[in-house]
């Protein structure tokens, strides 16, 4: 019964049920879940700070907008990890760009190697070298009707030194050849040991021909003499430099390192003890040498020069590679700058920081380089296919030096592979990797005569001022030669075997080019938030509420999984007859999110109902 305004009782038939106890009447779980996949998407929806998410709430009795958001979201969402998973391939490709930055300090002068390219005959081959020319002779007259001039007999005359054991290969000759894809052209014949496999080492211009030609069999002759070469140099370092001024400084002998080239002659490498402070010709090596070949190997060096090239300290010198020539009777004047590349090396580049994580012996004894590695590689791929080493690079431990006296037909096996090293089809391409820190040297050079003559006068002064520069040049080649006036003038041709070098910094700023990687782990961050912000407009909060939900769904579906699996496995038949009589069924789950856990672990008991108080 209920009393109306009036005063008057009212009854009712049916009581409405009481409302659920407030939340603060409530006993806090530890963990409380949803008690449906339902529930907790709307949960989610409805207090997530994503973008368009209550729209699938908000929407709900509009059926048509519900699907039409649910598209968006879905669409929004895909498009987000498609751009994701363009972003991590490219993060993963290690991509680099290169900065480019001046600096300027103080920098070590680099050093300065020069060859005479004066090749010596060496005195316990001297006889085999004989024989080889008068060979070349022969080749040269067969093919060209020319005839040498001289006798280069004498060379040897009055020797006394024990011959090793050695035979001319006849059947290697030059020959102009005819047969298809070499017409007009002139080589010589490489065969293997067996003889079944030969082919042709053809060039268009005879020049190069006869001296390849003639630099194999000269290769094999000097593979025959001792390990412990010569000193080929004989401490004459000056009859080729006849004067040497450092940062206006006499150089020192200390400062000079000699090695003898079977091509190039005696070298000597320049090592610079200071480091500059101030660019400019004053401040650099000015050097005046000899050109002059008395004892020239004929075939082996065609041209009168002076070789030169300018690498880091401590470095190998391969002057077949990035050597120049300087001309006689001018004075070369060549301006240095110098860049440096740093690398980053794994995983953005394949560089290395020494020698150490090399898969590479080097043979030689000095900093790495990528030249050095090559060669070291080539050497003893060289070793391992043809059984010897070839005699322009150092030996590995326990070989020794081609001569097709102890290993016929390693010629063959040379040219093979060594055209293999240039197309990178060999293995050493990829076992020799850069540098990860090297410098490189930018040269600019200039050329003017000297020492100076007069080349055009007026009429009836010209042959006075000629006079008179040739009493200037007699006088300079006097006085650096320390030779008599009287010689030089008899022979002006000994103006043109000298040559003046200057070599200086232009300028001490140098240019360092940096990788620098394009996505680092900022900005890749950083491009992953932006593309988030721009299809969903959240923050990294928002993906922590995406977890949540993640996680929250994955203990619903163990908890009902659990729950089902209980039921099914291990049905009770008292249980089974009270839910014949007024329990719900198995399949339905309870409403009330407090009967999902309970203190000990399983389902709680249903409240009892509470009964309302009449006033």
């Amino acid at each position: 019964m209920a009393l109306t305004p009036g005063g008057s009782p009212k009854s009712q038939e049916a009581q409405p049920p009481l409302p659920p106890l407030p939340e603060d009447r409530r006993q806090e779980r530890l963990v409380e879940l949803h008690t449906s996949f339902r529930e907790l998407f709307t949960f989610f929806c409805t207090n997530a700070t994503i973008h368009g998410t209550i729209r699938l709430v908000c929407s709900s009795h509009n059926r048509l907008k519900t699907a039409s958001w649910g598209l968006l979201f879905v669409g929004a969402l895909a498009a987000l990890y498609w751009q994701f998973g363009l972003l991590f391939e490219q993060y993963w490709r290690y991509p680099v760009i290169m900065t480019v930055s001046v600096h300027s300090e103080r920098k070590l002068f680099p050093s300065v190697t020069l060859c005479d390219m004066n090749p010596h005959r060496p005195r316990s081959a001297c006889h085999h070298l004989q024989v080889l020319d008068e060979f070349a002779r022969e080749n040269i007259h067969s093919l060209y009707k020319f005839n040498f001039s001289g006798d280069r007999d004498v060379l040897c005359a009055g020797d006394r030194v024990p011959l090793p054991a050695f035979y001319l290969d006849r059947t290697i000759r030059l020959q102009r050849l005819s047969q298809p894809g070499h017409q007009n052209k002139v080589g010589f014949r490489l065969c293997n040991s067996t003889g079944g496999d030969c082919f042709y080492r053809a060039h268009s211009s005879g020049v190069t021909a006869a001296r390849e030609w003639y630099h194999f069999h000269y290769v094999n002759i000097l593979a025959l003499l001792p390990t412990a070469r010569e000193d080929s140099h004989r401490s004459h370092r000056g009859h080729f430099i006849f004067s040497c001024q450092f940062d206006g400084q006499d150089c020192q002998a200390r400062h000079f390192q000699t090695v003898h080239h079977p091509t190039y002659g005696s070298c000597y490498t320049f090592n610079g003890i200071s480091a500059k402070q101030h660019p400019g010709i004053t401040h650099g090596i000015s050097l005046v040498l000899r050109a002059e070949q008395q004892d020239q190997v004929p075939l082996l060096s065609t041209e009168a020069s002076i070789k030169v090239m300018i690498h880091g300290r401590d470095h190998t010198p391969f002057l077949e590679h990035q050597g120049f020539s300087v001309r006689p009777g001018t004075e070369t004047t060549i301006g240095i700058r110098e860049d440096e590349v740093h690398r980053l090396g794994s995983p953005y580049s394949h560089c290395t920081t020494g020698a150490e994580g090399v898969d590479v012996q080097l043979l030689y004894n000095a900093s790495y380089t990528l030249q050095t590695c090559l060669v070291s590689c080539f050497q003893q791929l060289m070793v391992e296919t043809c059984s010897c080493g070839y005699y322009f690079y150092p030996l590995p431990s326990g070989a020794e030096y081609c001569s097709y006296t102890r290993h016929p037909g390693w010629g063959h096996c040379f040219y093979r592979l060594y055209g293999d090293l240039g197309p990178h089809r060999l293995a050493c391409a990829s076992r020799c990797p850069r540098p990860c820190r090297e410098s490189s040297y930018k040269l600019s050079a200039g050329t003017s005569r000297w020492p100076s003559s007069k080349s055009a006068h007026p009429e009836g002064w010209q042959e006075q001022w000629s006079q008179r520069a040739l009493c200037v040049q007699d006088w300079i080649l006097s006085a650096l030669g320390k030779r008599d006036p009287r010689s030089l003038s008899q022979n002006p041709g000994l103006r043109s075997h000298v040559a003046k070098v200057n070599i200086f910094y232009q300028e001490l700023n140098y240019r360092t080019v940096d990788e620098t990687p394009i996505y680092s782990v900022p900005q890749l961050l950083s491009a992953m938030g932006s593309l988030w912000s721009l299809w969903f407009g959240s923050s990294v909060l928002s993906v922590l509420e995406l977890l949540e939900l993640l996680l929250d769904a994955i203990a619903l579906a163990l908890l009902l999984g659990c729950r089902w699996l209980r039921r099914v496995q291990a049905p009770s038949p008292g249980a089974a007859t009270g839910a014949s009589r007024g329990t719900p069924e198995a399949n339905q789950l309870p409403t009330d999110g407090r009967n999902d856990i309970n203190p000990r672990g399983g389902p709680c008991q249903p409240h009892p109902p509470q009964r309302s108080r009449e006033p």
